[in-house]
């Protein structure tokens, strides 16, 4: 029997994982790095060990370090949650040596599978249907378009798609070098790319006595640079005959490897419904809660009682009932290519409701950092159908309120009530076709009116709102009034004024109102109903009383109402005329680590508009760095291994118009 366990992660999954502990009576570990010291696992863990040191390759990629504190810490077993070391064959290998238990399957297995080239042939000599591989170094046009994945990890580190044969061996090195950064292992090959195939995946459960269970299928389709955003479980859409099918193929997977513990195999459907074998991840996944809402089953106790000895509680599993459908949370910015965003995260508050589960590694107050994936949280629901599941989701993640750095919460919501996802019209290209619609700006002449979001009418009260709960506070601000400057004062007579630019967009707003002897009065028409430094209700011109939840953190000002929320910064009075960024410069668009800039980079060479001319890592990330115009590089401050804060002066680029302009 497990009595201590050690959670080899960090963030949701070791909080998830520690939970289901704690129903069992097991206590916990946790380990930490030096970014990790306050973090919400640590907390929740019974004890906790540190790995010093920032980056995962120094610490939550140190598998010596990790066994060292499971016996440290009197651990007597070992569970890796998902990424990192967690596919790891070696790192199991010592975990067993060291005489700890292993909550994850054989050895052999992870071997067996933990490439996707050796996974491949065996799954071909087992009769299941595979795309062929291509060779890189003899791809022609007519293999176009290619995907280079990582023969070593997931989670859509080291996969790209090459549409260009010219652009094939920088892609290569591009996806080498990131899969070497996320798994210590820098193997990349190369397969068709199947146009609108649809991501469907099979999760498996086993024991060490012969009983393997298929857990239904899940789809997830809809992703971002080949990382998954939203999972659903079924898989909509199929038939019979198809589930069978993936049922059987993942059975006889698991049963080709002596499989033992939790696993998924993971297929692309093509658009006419042809079934292709990816990989099997010898691990949990990310998207476990969909299915653990659909069987009614609890996956880690399962692992946990598999890794004990127990053998699964039935020949077959549960029926399922219901859909359920998962949204992932992260920090980032889809609008500016999905750059991660860092800060402090003021508030995370998700409504409970019945149907609802809420899985994070955050709280209130936290910091999300630079060195990990910007995942915040995981919220699932689960309903009799799929379309109530979808419409509960979309609510609740509207209602929420997430006050910080810049989220994605808008566009699941509208991904969510988009036609295409309503109606199960799903493929891993919805993104590249969705996108700019679905981040458009809803203050702006392209913005989203109505059910699909906050649109600028939305906005504009939302900015009244922030203005008189800006007023209300300074109201009741303790002290004197303070001593009024220059050859002018704010009559009471006159309209009051406060800008605002909306987040992230940029779009500014300014709002208006006249203070008289019953209270504020917008110039807009609006009445005020009830106005105070945290709340706001307003009463429109078509009798409908809104009401605005306020919250202030420095400058930036949280307004959550029913249907979404807005993020304002307070602006001056009066632009800063110095405030001026020199034309062509490339800033960092996010907190870093420069890999490498473009070979021959120097000042003085000439360079093309969309030109990639330096690689920043962040959050396991790389992320290009393009010249803005063609030109010349005028300065290079960027070099390998140079730590960047957000906005910090990379390069310049004097564009081609600019030194063709004749001189005065």
């Amino acid at each position: 029997m497990i009595s201590t366990l050690l959670v080899a992660n960090r963030g949701e999954i070791a909080c998830r994982i520690f939970r289901t502990c704690r129903a069992l009576g097991i206590a916990t570990v946790a380990v930490y790095s030096d970014a990790d010291a306050d973090a919400l696992h640590v907390r929740e863990a019974d004890t906790a060990v540190r790995l010093p040191g920032a980056a995962p390759a120094d610490t939550y990629l140190r598998g010596d370090l990790v066994v060292a504190a499971a016996l440290a810490a009197g651990a007597d077993a070992v569970h890796p949650g998902y990424g990192f070391l967690s596919e790891n064959a070696g790192f199991a290998r010592a975990v067993q040596d060291a005489g700890l238990v292993w909550v994850g399957p054989p050895v052999k297995a992870i071997e067996l599978m933990a490439s996707k080239t050796r996974a491949k042939g065996l799954m071909a000599a087992a009769g299941v249907p595979l795309l062929a591989p291509v060779d890189p170094a003899r791809a022609t046009a007519d293999d176009l378009p290619l995907l280079l994945k990582a023969a070593a990890g997931g989670g859509g580190r080291g996969m790209r798609i090459v549409r260009e044969l010219a652009d094939l061996p920088d892609e290569l090195t591009a996806a080498g070098a990131e899969a070497t950064a996320a798994f210590g292992d820098g193997e990349v090959f190369a397969e068709p790319y199947v146009e609108r195939g649809r991501h469907v995946e099979v999760q498996i459960m086993a024991d060490a006595h012969g009983g393997v269970w298929a857990l239904g299928t899940r789809d997830c389709s809809l992703q971002r640079r080949h990382q998954k955003v939203v999972e659903e479980a079924p898989a909509p859409g199929l038939d019979d005959a198809l589930r069978t099918r993936l049922h059987d193929a993942a059975t006889a997977a698991a049963h080709a490897v002596g499989y033992r513990g939790a696993g998924t195999v993971e297929f692309l459907l093509s658009a006419d419904g042809r079934p292709y074998f990816l990989e099997m991840n010898t691990r949990l996944q990310v998207e476990h809660p969909v299915t653990e809402a659909v069987f009614g089953l609890d996956l880690v106790a399962l692992q946990l009682r598999v890794a004990e000895g127990e053998p699964l509680p039935a020949p077959a599993p549960p029926k399922p009932h219901g859909h359920a459908v998962e949204a992932r949370l992260y920090a980032e910015d889809p609008a500016h290519d999905w750059q991660p965003q860092t800060g402090t995260l003021h508030t995370l508050d998700v409504p409970a409701a019945p149907g609802i589960r809420l899985d994070t590694g955050y709280t209130d107050g936290d910091t999300i950092g630079v060195h990990y994936d910007p995942m915040l949280a995981k919220v699932i629901a689960h309903a009799p159908t799929r379309a109530e599941a979808v419409r509960l989701l979309a609510r609740t993640l509207e209602r929420a309120r997430t006050h910080g750095p810049v989220t994605n919460r808008d566009l699941l919501v509208r991904s969510l009530r988009h036609p295409d996802f309503r109606a199960a019209r799903l493929d891993t290209g919805f993104y590249d076709r969705h996108l700019t619609a679905l981040t458009a700006d809803p203050g702006g002449a392209d913005g989203l009116e109505g059910a699909d979001g906050p649109g600028g009418a939305d906005r504009r009260l939302a900015v009244l709102a922030a203005a008189l709960a800006d007023a209300a506070a300074r109201r009741q601000a303790p002290g004197p009034v303070p001593a009024r400057l220059g050859a002018w004062r704010n009559l009471p007579s006159q309209p009051r004024t406060k800008r605002y630019r909306a987040e992230p967009d940029g779009t500014e707003y300014e709002a208006a109102y006249r203070t008289t002897r019953t209270g504020p009065v917008p110039e807009t028409g609006e009445r005020v109903v009830a106005t105070a430094p945290d709340h706001v209700a307003l009463e429109t011109g078509d009798g409908l009383t809104r009401r605005f939840r306020i919250a202030v953190h420095g400058d930036r000002t949280y307004v959550d109402t029913a249907t979404g929320s807005h993020t304002l910064t307070a602006l001056p009075r009066f632009t800063d005329p110095t405030d001026r960024t020199e034309p062509g410069s490339l800033l960092a668009p996010m907190p870093g680590t420069v890999v490498r800039v473009a070979d021959g980079l120097a000042t003085g060479a000439a360079v093309t508009a969309g030109q990639p001319l330096i690689w920043l890592e962040a959050m396991k990330m790389e992320h290009r760095i393009l010249a803005p115009a063609s030109g010349t590089l005028t300065a290079l401050h960027a070099a390998p291994g140079l730590q960047v804060e957000v906005g910090a002066l990379l390069a310049v680029v004097q564009d081609v118009a600019a030194q063709e302009e004749p001189q005065q």
